[in-house]
């Protein structure tokens, strides 16, 4: 596993984003300048890829806001959440190992943008 430079310190100069980035998969997401240093800085594209591909279940993609979170365990597993931003639970998905530098990290998805919380 690599050794990734992103540090949650770094996510708090996060406050609004000048550029939006267009994802490849689903083209009508989009993220901001937070999200994108998020999946730079931490190796986590695959974190973008895993909240976008999971737009293609209907009950998902029916909540207007979603809170995504991902919890990294001492033994490198992970656990991604999808609430309704009421915690009620809309989906997760276990991922087997993961090279993520943080304990966790929360980013929200709302009107097909993908940002940090510090970003709204």
């Amino acid at each position: 596993m690599s050794s990734k430079t992103l540090r949650a310190s770094d996510l708090a100069q996060f406050t609004g984003s000048e550029c939006w980035y267009r994802h490849p998969l689903y083209p009508s997401i989009t993220y901001t300048d937070g999200a994108q240093y998020v999946a730079e800085a931490g190796g986590a594209y695959w974190l973008l890829d895993a909240i976008v591909s999971h737009q293609h279940d209907a009950r998902v993609r029916s909540e207007p806001f979603q809170v995504w979170t991902l919890r990294v365990a001492h033994d490198r597993t992970a656990l991604l959440t999808c609430e309704d931003g009421d915690h009620g639970m809309v989906a997760s998905q276990a991922i087997a190992l993961t090279d993520f530098p943080l304990p966790e990290i929360t980013l929200w998805l709302q009107n097909d943008v993908i940002f940090l919380p510090s970003e709204y």
